[in-house]
Order: C-alpha cells, then sequence, then structure tokens
C-alpha cells in the first residue's frame, strides 16, 4: 500500500484517502488550440518503468490537489510537493539522482 504525505495540510496518509490523478506537469492545450495539440494533451501519457511524476488529491482530507514523485517498480515514494509548481522541486530530483543514478537518461529515451 502507498503512503504519501499531503504537503497541503501535513497528513501521512495511505492510497485509501487519496484519488490518483494521472501524470503530473503537462501542458493543458485548451479551446483554440490546434488539435493535435489537444489530441496529444488528452491521450499521450508517459507509462515509465520507474521513477514516475503524478498528480494526486487528498479526497479524505484537505480535499487539495498535490504531487508526487515514485517509483512504478518498487513503489518506492521519493517525495511530495504542492501542485501550484510546474516542475519537481531541485532537491527533490537530487535525491532522486541519489539513490536512482541515469534515470533522467531512461526518462528521456
Amino acid at each position: 500500500m502507498l503512503r504519501l504525505h499531503c504537503p497541503n495540510c501535513g497528513v501521512d496518509c495511505d492510497e485509501t484517502e487519496l484519488s490518483a490523478g494521472g501524470e503530473a506537469h503537462l501542458t493543458r492545450f485548451g479551446p483554440g488550440s490546434e488539435d493535435d495539440d489537444f489530441e496529444s494533451y488528452l491521450f499521450m501519457r508517459k507509462n515509465p518503468k520507474g521513477v514516475h511524476f503524478e498528480r494526486w488529491r487528498h479526497v479524505m482530507g484537505c480535499g487539495k490537489w498535490f504531487h508526487a514523485a515514485r517509483n512504478t517498480v518498487s513503489l518506492r515514494v521519493y517525495g511530495t510537493y504542492p501542485a501550484q509548481v510546474t516542475a519537481p522541486p531541485e532537491a527533490l530530483l537530487a535525491e532522486i539522482d541519489a539513490v536512482e543514478p541515469g534515470w533522467r537518461n531512461k526518462e528521456e529515451a
């Protein structure tokens, strides 16, 4: 079972209190966008084996969204951070680099 820390209310909770929201840090294309851009936003998602950044909502708590970095193979949670940022914090990326050397190269491939 996943245990995540909600950075909004400070509660450590298990996944039964949360709702998964898919991949984090997507650029949303809405009305007026090109069809290809909108289609990409709706349907094209990374499905990595390893480090992944996701959106979660603390449904049974504060109700707010946040982001989590976790490993899809081992289910290890590297950390969580507020949803209002456009990229993972550098400190969190450095922590992931320390335990998963080379993960960024795999993500870009």
